[in-house]
């Protein structure tokens, strides 16, 4: 059925997809058609000749083809309706065959229509196709598939199929995103699952370098295993800060505790240096480092900086930015074990935080980077670059001037590392004995980490004195026992200044120096070579002491030429002698000593050496050397007989004694150091010269067993055995000790404990230890009303009777105005002390004081061994004491020794003791208790002590003398 009869005959005009150009090949065969048939021919929607029932199976010859994705079928379509679709381009049932259709017909393949079979296809990408199924040949088939109008169907399904691959690439990119997006998220989660809590911060305690001041503030010590000056934000100067934000994190002040555009920068960075294989470094703010130095680790890891990126967000969010600063500027390592800003500044340039300048600021702030890098001792140029750098990064942010960068970069770079320890040369047995007794006393965590503040009692100015004096004297000691040869030799025809530049100086002495013998002069002197390159010469006056050493302490004959003491090559020390150039030979000796002053009043030690020096041998000779005090423990014997009846008139005779010692045991019969007796004498003529003998007796007379407990009251001893002889000094006690006991007598006989700390501080300042423990009601009022001074209650032990003390102190006045220590006598001021000698001349002491100030001098070789026969406690201990005494009393006016109540003055004869008018010569003033001066009303008879019992005083036992004597004197 026809449904618009009037355009049977009616051609369809082309529309504007039909147009083409003349050279389109799919529109040429349409053109050709067009000229082969120019009638239009009604056509019916089937064939004239057809069966019935072919219209339904003759093929489609013009597939539709869909325009858009959405011509396309729903799924299950009716295939029968979709074969009847016309095709695109074919006229509708009725309407005349088109120019067209009949081109497109002509591009069928020939063969009758009835020889194929057509069927319809759905592709698998839900396109309708049509597609011939040749019954004899395929080529038909392939020519069709092959045609133009093929080829732009294939184009089409491409697309589609292009556009499907981009859709599903999309979402593929997409989801594998998230996946991404959520696994770096569950693994953040992950890794930040146990953080520490940022409150910890909040009670910052880092490891603290213990400090040990001497009494006028002088550092003397360090102890730490990191060197840390706690400083507080608001003490830090603002040079500093900019220093170190210029340098380390110049947005410090505006980012939230990270900095993004820092650690992208970083990060392209670190591309190229893990392809190198070189360690990668982080853009981390002062905040991050902050996380990581007292939170985290140094661990290279992703891990790592995450939980580090994190926790800097929370320690902006909970801190400010200044206390951020604080914790950074004082944890921080800035190489030498130096850790923040104040320890570095003490120990690089030996200022405080407030002494530097730009350059020295800088420098320090070039340190976190790299420390050991920039270290200036290996590496100064690449210290000096580094430093520059900061300056520049100040002059950029405004922080300092043009003029001053460029002083400040114009500065040379003088950065000296102070060693660990003691601070100062001359007190290092000091400050190790104040390591030992905070070690004890708090072990060894706070004593490195806890930062203790330690006033100690050391007096700088007696300290040099102390110790001049004692290397002085050991110095002459030495000389007089003679030259015992160079340290060692080289090669002089070689390069001799390369070997030695190489040799230390091991002497300890600063003035000294290391030297090779280079040759001789026509005058007499030794030629030189010196480190550094540099020649000098030792005048042959410099060479007389040097005579050879013997054996027992003797010496050779003196030198009479340069050859006889030095040869081409030795190394020697040497020391400047003038300013001509000279220097003098020296040698490091091999006797050596120890020296103690304290306040006699309090017990405070105020000067120490325990040795030549510390460089040469760290043994403490003053505290820790067992000695025997021989002849210095006297007084403690006399004392005892004062307290015990005797008066200084009773007489005790000086004459040889024996006396049995035990069975199978010879005799034992101690002597005087001289050899010589001087009879029936007093008991302060006794002690003057010290006469061994005297002393005996005396000691038999009292008792051992009363003469002990003074012994160890004074401190000189903890436990004493009762042997007789004891008291001439046998048992090894330690200078300390004696100095001690002897600072006893001149302050009226109170008890003192010795001590090398005044107090010490925790790292808060709050006092943990006194010295004093006594209270001061009042001292710390802050007004003054006009009320008087608080007075402190003495709360020193009596531990003898002060007008015996005072009357050993009279002794030991008269040793040294009249006796064995006449030497010390040239210092000009009120003194008094007792020498001492062990037997066999091994070890030699004076022990003296003034009314303020105590001494004791020790002497002797750290392998027991005599020091000479003619040398004694006079010749090597005093004339140190001497020395000590004459610097640290110069600026002291004279001050007469204080006497106690209850004692009297009577003119006696010096030598015989008998009364004399006052003033007579050879008469002293001596000193009794009130009542036992003769006359007196119920004076006691004089004592005297003849033969091995004495007469006019009850006998008593010498109580255990049968048990040995503990050595022979």
């Amino acid at each position: 059925m026809i449904d618009n009869p009037d355009d049977v005959s009616k051609p369809a005009e082309p529309g504007p997809q039909e147009q083409s150009g003349p050279d389109d090949p799919v529109q040429a065969p349409v053109r050709a058609a067009a000229q082969d048939d120019a009638t239009p021919v009604a056509e019916e929607p089937g064939r004239a000749d057809a069966e019935p029932g072919e219209a339904d199976a003759e093929p489609v010859e013009h597939v539709t083809e869909p325009a858009d994705a959405g011509d396309e079928p729903s799924v299950g379509a009716n295939p029968v309706e979709a074969r009847h679709e016309p095709a695109v381009g074919a006229p509708a049932a009725g309407e005349p065959v088109k120019p067209a259709a009949r081109a497109m017909a002509a591009m069928e393949p020939p063969g009758p229509r009835e020889s194929q079979a057509w069927r319809l296809r759905v592709a698998p990408d839900g396109f309708r196709d049509q597609e011939a199924e040749p019954q004899h040949s395929d080529e038909p088939a392939k020519a069709r598939r092959e045609s133009p109008l093929s080829q732009v169907r294939d184009a089409v399904s491409w697309q589609k199929w292009r556009a499907r691959a981009v859709l599903y690439s999309g979402l593929g990119a997409a989801v594998l995103l998230g996946l991404v997006v959520l696994s770096g998220v569950i693994y953040v989660l992950w890794v930040t699952r146990d953080l520490p809590s940022v409150e910890a911060l909040q009670n910052y305690t880092p490891p603290v370098t213990t400090r040990v001041y001497a009494g006028d503030g002088t550092l003397l010590g360090e102890y730490a295993r990191e060197r840390r000056v706690f400083v507080p934000i608001s003490f830090v100067p603002k040079l500093v800060v900019e220093a170190f934000t210029s340098a380390e994190d110049r947005n410090f002040f505006n980012h939230p505790g990270i900095d993004p555009s820092g650690m992208l920068r970083a990060a392209i960075k670190d591309i190229g240096k893990v392809v190198m294989g070189r360690r990668p470094e982080g853009a981390s703010t002062i905040t991050q480092q902050v996380a990581r130095n007292f939170l985290l680790n140094s661990d290279v890891k992703l891990a790592r900086k995450i939980r580090e990126v994190v926790l800097a967000l929370r320690i902006d969010s909970t801190y400010s930015k200044e206390k951020i600063l604080e914790l950074y500027l004082n944890e921080i390592n800035l190489g030498q074990n130096s850790y923040g800003v104040a320890a570095a500044a003490l120990n690089y340039f030996g200022k405080s935080l407030d002494q530097l300048d730009i350059a020295e600021v800088a420098f320090l702030a070039s340190l976190p980077k790299a420390p050991s890098h920039y270290d200036p001792r290996f590496h100064l140029q690449a210290a000096v670059d580094r430093r520059n750098w900061v300056i520049g990064q100040m002059e950029e942010n405004g922080y300092i001037t043009e003029e001053q960068a460029k002083a400040a970069i114009a500065e040379p770079l003088n950065a000296e590392t102070r060693p660990l320890g003691s601070q100062t040369e001359d007190a290092n047995y000091f400050v190790e004995e104040v390591r030992r007794q905070l070690y004890a006393r708090y072990g060894m965590q706070a004593l490195y980490d806890g930062g203790l503040q330690v006033r100690a009692t050391l007096d700088t100015r007696l300290q040099n004195f102390a110790v001049n004096a004692l290397r002085m004297g050991l110095v002459r000691y030495d000389r007089r026992h003679g030259w015992r040869g160079a340290v060692s030799s080289i090669d002089v025809t070689g390069d001799w200044k390369t070997t030695l530049a190489s040799v230390g100086n091991q002497s300890g002495i600063d003035t000294w120096r290391v030297a090779v013998v280079l040759g001789f002069g026509a005058d007499r002197s030794v030629r030189i070579g010196l480190a550094g390159g540099t020649t000098a010469r030792i005048p042959f006056s410099e060479l007389t002491w040097a005579r050879r050493e013997l054996k027992d302490a003797l010496v050779g004959a003196a030198p009479s030429k340069p050859q006889d003491v030095v040869k081409t090559g030795n190394l020697i020390y040497v020391e400047p002698v003038d300013n001509r150039g000279d220097y003098g030979l020296r040698q490091v000796p091999e006797v050596n000593g120890g020296i103690v002053a304290m306040d006699p009043h309090t017990g405070r030690v105020l000067a120490l050496s325990g040795g030549f020096s510390y460089a040469s041998s760290q043994y403490d000779r003053a505290m820790q050397a067992l000695r025997q005090p021989g002849s210095a423990f006297k007084p403690f014997v006399y004392a005892a007989a004062l307290d015990n009846g005797f008066t200084p008139m009773a007489k005790v005779l000086d004459a040889p004694f024996c006396m049995q010692q035990g069975p199978g045991l010879p005799m034992w019969c101690p002597e005087n150091f001289e050899k010589k007796f001087i009879g029936l004498a007093t008991l302060r003529r006794g002690i003057e010269l010290s006469k061994n003998l005297m002393t005996v007796r005396l000691a038999q007379a009292v008792g051992m067993d009363k003469i002990v407990p003074y012994a160890e009251r004074f401190g000189v001893y903890d436990h004493l055995d009762p042997l007789l002889a004891n008291a001439l000094g046998s048992t090894g006690t330690t200078l300390l000790r004696v100095t001690t006991g002897y600072s006893e007598f001149v302050n009226g006989g109170k008890k003192i404990t010795p001590s090398l700390i005044d107090q010490i501080q925790d790292r808060n300042g709050r006092t943990i230890w006194r010295h004093d423990q006594r209270r001061c009601d009042g001292c710390n009022d802050p007004n003054w009303h006009g009320q008087a001074e608080p007075l402190l209650a003495d709360t020193r032990e009596q531990i003898i009777d002060p007008r015996t003390a005072y009357q050993i102190v009279s002794f030991l006045q008269g040793v040294v105005q009249h006796g064995t220590g006449q030497s010390v006598q040239a210092v000009g001021k009120p003194l008094a002390g007792k020498t001492g000698t062990s037997n066999d001349s091994r070890d030699t002491w004076f022990v003296g004081f003034s009314p303020d100030l105590a001494c004791g001098v020790y002497v002797g070789f750290d392998n027991p061994r005599t020091l000479g026969k003619m040398e004694q406690g006079a010749t090597v201990a005093a004339p140190i004491f001497r020395d000590f005494m004459k610097g640290a009393l110069a600026d002291v006016p004279p001050t007469p020794f204080r006497v106690p109540p209850g004692i009297e003055f009577l003119s006696v004869d010096r030598l015989t003791g008998a009364t004399v008018p006052e003033g007579a010569p050879g008469s002293i003033m001596e000193a009794f208790k009130s009542g036992t001066a003769p006359g007196d009303p119920g004076a006691p008879p004089p004592m005297v002590i003849g033969g091995d019992v004495p007469t006019g005083a009850t006998p008593t036992s010498p109580n255990g003398v049968e048990e040995g004597t503990g050595g022979l004197y």
